[in-house]
Protein backbone atom coordinates (compact mmCIF):
# COMPACT_ATOMS: atom_id res chain seq x y z
CA UNK A 1 0.00 0.00 0.00
CA UNK A 2 1.23 3.48 -0.84
CA UNK A 3 -0.46 6.86 -0.44
CA UNK A 4 0.57 9.41 -3.06
CA UNK A 5 -0.66 12.98 -2.65
CA UNK A 6 -0.57 15.71 -5.29
CA UNK A 7 -0.13 19.21 -3.90
CA UNK A 8 0.44 22.61 -5.52
CA UNK A 9 -1.06 25.94 -4.51
CA UNK A 10 -0.84 27.49 -7.98
CA UNK A 11 -3.57 26.69 -10.44
CA UNK A 12 -2.62 25.54 -13.92
CA UNK A 13 0.56 23.77 -12.85
CA UNK A 14 -0.69 20.43 -14.13
CA UNK A 15 -1.72 18.86 -10.81
CA UNK A 16 -4.82 17.09 -12.08
CA UNK A 17 -3.11 15.95 -15.29
CA UNK A 18 -0.25 14.53 -13.22
CA UNK A 19 -2.72 12.74 -10.95
CA UNK A 20 -4.93 11.19 -13.62
CA UNK A 21 -1.95 10.23 -15.79
CA UNK A 22 -0.40 8.32 -12.91
CA UNK A 23 -3.74 6.79 -11.93
CA UNK A 24 -4.36 5.61 -15.47
CA UNK A 25 -0.90 4.13 -15.92
CA UNK A 26 -0.86 2.39 -12.54
CA UNK A 27 -4.26 0.90 -13.39
CA UNK A 28 -2.94 -0.28 -16.75
CA UNK A 29 0.11 -1.91 -15.20
CA UNK A 30 -1.99 -3.60 -12.52
CA UNK A 31 -4.94 -4.66 -14.65
CA UNK A 32 -3.83 -8.25 -15.29
CA UNK A 33 -2.96 -8.90 -11.64
CA UNK A 34 -6.33 -7.79 -10.28
CA UNK A 35 -4.79 -4.98 -8.23
CA UNK A 36 -7.02 -1.96 -7.62
CA UNK A 37 -6.09 1.72 -7.38
CA UNK A 38 -8.05 4.34 -5.42
CA UNK A 39 -8.35 7.97 -6.52
CA UNK A 40 -9.48 10.43 -3.83
CA UNK A 41 -10.46 13.91 -5.01
CA UNK A 42 -10.47 16.59 -2.30
CA UNK A 43 -10.28 19.55 -4.69
CA UNK A 44 -13.57 21.51 -4.82
CA UNK A 45 -13.24 21.65 -8.61
CA UNK A 46 -13.42 17.83 -8.75
CA UNK A 47 -11.53 17.63 -12.04
CA UNK A 48 -9.91 14.27 -11.23
CA UNK A 49 -13.30 12.86 -10.26
CA UNK A 50 -14.71 14.21 -13.51
CA UNK A 51 -12.12 12.23 -15.46
CA UNK A 52 -12.74 9.08 -13.44
CA UNK A 53 -16.47 9.20 -14.21
CA UNK A 54 -16.01 9.44 -17.97
CA UNK A 55 -16.46 6.50 -20.31
CA UNK A 56 -13.36 4.35 -20.57
CA UNK A 57 -12.23 4.78 -16.97
CA UNK A 58 -10.07 1.79 -15.94
CA UNK A 59 -12.20 -0.92 -14.38
CA UNK A 60 -9.74 -1.37 -11.51
CA UNK A 61 -9.97 2.27 -10.42
CA UNK A 62 -12.03 3.11 -7.34
CA UNK A 63 -13.14 6.74 -7.04
CA UNK A 64 -13.81 8.58 -3.80
CA UNK A 65 -15.15 11.99 -4.75
CA UNK A 66 -15.88 15.11 -2.71
CA UNK A 67 -13.57 14.10 0.11
CA UNK A 68 -13.39 16.85 2.74
CA UNK A 69 -11.41 17.75 5.86
CA UNK A 70 -14.00 15.83 7.85
CA UNK A 71 -13.67 12.65 5.80
CA UNK A 72 -10.24 12.61 4.13
CA UNK A 73 -8.43 10.68 6.87
CA UNK A 74 -11.13 8.02 6.99
CA UNK A 75 -11.14 7.90 3.17
CA UNK A 76 -7.37 7.40 3.04
CA UNK A 77 -7.37 4.77 5.79
CA UNK A 78 -10.22 2.82 4.21
CA UNK A 79 -8.66 2.95 0.75
CA UNK A 80 -5.24 2.00 2.12
CA UNK A 81 -6.67 -1.18 3.62
CA UNK A 82 -8.30 -2.20 0.35
CA UNK A 83 -6.10 -1.09 -2.56
CA UNK A 84 -2.42 -1.14 -3.52
CA UNK A 85 -2.11 2.55 -4.39
CA UNK A 86 -4.08 5.53 -3.08
CA UNK A 87 -3.79 8.76 -5.07
CA UNK A 88 -5.05 11.96 -3.47
CA UNK A 89 -5.69 15.09 -5.56
CA UNK A 90 -5.47 17.91 -3.01
CA UNK A 91 -7.01 21.35 -2.99
CA UNK A 92 -4.74 24.23 -3.96
CA UNK A 93 -4.99 26.03 -0.63
CA UNK A 94 -3.13 24.92 2.50
CA UNK A 95 -6.20 23.92 4.50
CA UNK A 96 -6.72 21.25 7.15
CA UNK A 97 -7.61 18.57 4.60
CA UNK A 98 -4.33 19.19 2.77
CA UNK A 99 -2.21 18.93 5.91
CA UNK A 100 -4.06 15.80 7.02
CA UNK A 101 -3.50 14.08 3.69
CA UNK A 102 0.16 15.12 3.63
CA UNK A 103 0.58 13.65 7.10
CA UNK A 104 -0.54 10.24 5.79
CA UNK A 105 1.37 10.37 2.49
CA UNK A 106 4.18 8.01 1.57
CA UNK A 107 5.06 10.46 -1.21
CA UNK A 108 3.92 13.97 -2.08
CA UNK A 109 4.29 15.00 -5.72
CA UNK A 110 4.47 18.74 -6.40
CA UNK A 111 3.84 19.55 -10.08
CA UNK A 112 5.71 22.58 -11.42
CA UNK A 113 5.94 24.19 -14.84
CA UNK A 114 9.07 25.98 -15.96
CA UNK A 115 7.94 29.39 -14.72
CA UNK A 116 8.98 31.55 -11.80
CA UNK A 117 5.43 31.71 -10.41
CA UNK A 118 5.08 27.92 -10.44
CA UNK A 119 8.50 27.50 -8.83
CA UNK A 120 7.69 30.00 -6.08
CA UNK A 121 4.43 28.24 -5.17
CA UNK A 122 6.07 24.82 -5.45
CA UNK A 123 8.74 25.95 -2.98
CA UNK A 124 6.01 27.07 -0.56
CA UNK A 125 4.34 23.70 -0.87
CA UNK A 126 7.63 21.93 -0.19
CA UNK A 127 8.00 24.16 2.88
CA UNK A 128 4.56 23.08 4.11
CA UNK A 129 5.45 19.41 3.62
CA UNK A 130 8.70 19.81 5.55
CA UNK A 131 6.93 21.66 8.35
CA UNK A 132 4.34 18.92 8.62
CA UNK A 133 7.14 16.38 8.72
CA UNK A 134 8.77 18.19 11.63
CA UNK A 135 5.48 18.24 13.52
CA UNK A 136 5.16 14.48 13.05
CA UNK A 137 8.86 13.80 13.69
CA UNK A 138 9.20 11.98 10.39
CA UNK A 139 10.49 12.80 6.95
CA UNK A 140 7.67 12.95 4.42
CA UNK A 141 9.13 12.01 1.01
CA UNK A 142 8.33 14.58 -1.63
CA UNK A 143 9.49 15.53 -5.11
CA UNK A 144 9.01 18.03 -7.86
CA UNK A 145 7.39 16.79 -11.07
CA UNK A 146 8.18 19.10 -13.97
CA UNK A 147 5.13 19.48 -16.21
CA UNK A 148 4.38 20.69 -19.73
CA UNK A 149 8.04 20.50 -20.63
CA UNK A 150 9.33 20.59 -24.20
CA UNK A 151 10.42 17.35 -25.83
CA UNK A 152 13.08 19.20 -27.79
CA UNK A 153 14.70 21.89 -25.63
CA UNK A 154 15.26 22.85 -22.02
CA UNK A 155 15.07 26.58 -21.46
CA UNK A 156 17.61 28.47 -19.38
CA UNK A 157 14.87 29.38 -16.93
CA UNK A 158 13.94 25.73 -16.45
CA UNK A 159 17.58 24.82 -15.87
CA UNK A 160 17.83 27.60 -13.27
CA UNK A 161 14.63 26.48 -11.53
CA UNK A 162 15.87 22.87 -11.39
CA UNK A 163 19.22 23.94 -9.96
CA UNK A 164 17.55 26.08 -7.30
CA UNK A 165 15.47 23.10 -6.16
CA UNK A 166 18.48 20.79 -6.15
CA UNK A 167 20.50 23.33 -4.15
CA UNK A 168 17.67 23.36 -1.60
CA UNK A 169 17.80 19.60 -1.25
CA UNK A 170 14.54 19.04 -3.15
CA UNK A 171 14.31 15.88 -5.22
CA UNK A 172 13.22 16.28 -8.84
CA UNK A 173 11.57 13.26 -10.43
CA UNK A 174 13.67 11.90 -13.29
CA UNK A 175 10.72 11.92 -15.69
CA UNK A 176 8.83 15.06 -16.55
CA UNK A 177 5.40 15.26 -18.16
CA UNK A 178 6.06 16.49 -21.67
CA UNK A 179 3.55 18.89 -23.21
CA UNK A 180 1.60 16.50 -25.45
CA UNK A 181 -1.87 16.62 -26.96
CA UNK A 182 -2.63 13.14 -25.65
CA UNK A 183 -2.37 14.17 -22.00
CA UNK A 184 -4.86 16.97 -22.59
CA UNK A 185 -7.13 14.71 -24.64
CA UNK A 186 -7.51 12.22 -21.80
CA UNK A 187 -9.14 14.94 -19.73
CA UNK A 188 -11.71 15.45 -22.49
CA UNK A 189 -12.31 11.93 -23.79
CA UNK A 190 -11.67 9.94 -20.63
CA UNK A 191 -9.80 6.67 -20.35
CA UNK A 192 -6.00 6.59 -20.56
CA UNK A 193 -3.48 7.66 -23.17
CA UNK A 194 -3.18 4.04 -24.27
CA UNK A 195 -6.79 3.77 -25.41
CA UNK A 196 -7.17 7.13 -27.12
CA UNK A 197 -8.30 7.06 -30.76
CA UNK A 198 -5.26 7.73 -33.01
CA UNK A 199 -7.63 9.14 -35.60
CA UNK A 200 -8.48 11.95 -33.18
CA UNK A 201 -5.28 12.41 -31.18
CA UNK A 202 -1.65 12.51 -32.27
CA UNK A 203 1.46 11.33 -30.43
CA UNK A 204 -0.27 8.60 -28.43
CA UNK A 205 2.72 6.23 -28.43
CA UNK A 206 5.11 8.90 -27.14
CA UNK A 207 2.65 9.99 -24.45
CA UNK A 208 2.12 6.37 -23.38
CA UNK A 209 5.87 5.89 -23.11
CA UNK A 210 6.15 9.10 -21.06
CA UNK A 211 3.35 7.96 -18.72
CA UNK A 212 5.03 4.57 -18.22
CA UNK A 213 8.40 6.16 -17.40
CA UNK A 214 6.70 8.56 -14.98
CA UNK A 215 4.86 5.79 -13.14
CA UNK A 216 7.98 3.64 -12.92
CA UNK A 217 9.96 6.57 -11.49
CA UNK A 218 7.27 7.11 -8.86
CA UNK A 219 7.30 3.43 -7.88
CA UNK A 220 11.09 3.49 -7.72
CA UNK A 221 11.06 6.52 -5.43
CA UNK A 222 8.47 4.87 -3.18
CA UNK A 223 10.65 1.78 -2.92
CA UNK A 224 13.74 3.85 -2.11
CA UNK A 225 11.86 5.84 0.52
CA UNK A 226 10.54 2.66 2.10
CA UNK A 227 13.99 1.06 2.19
CA UNK A 228 15.61 4.26 3.44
Amino acid sequence: MAVIAFAQSKGGAGKTTACVTLAGELCRQASESGIQITLIDTDPNQHSAGWAKKKGCPSNLILIEKSTEDTVLDDIETASSQTQFVLVDLEGTANFAVTQAISRADLVIVPCQGSEDDATEAARTIGLIRKQGRLLARKIPCCILLTRTSAAIQTRLLKLIKQDFLDSGVHILNSSLIDREAFRAVRSYGGTVNNLDPALVSGIDKAASNAKAYANDVKRMLLEANNG
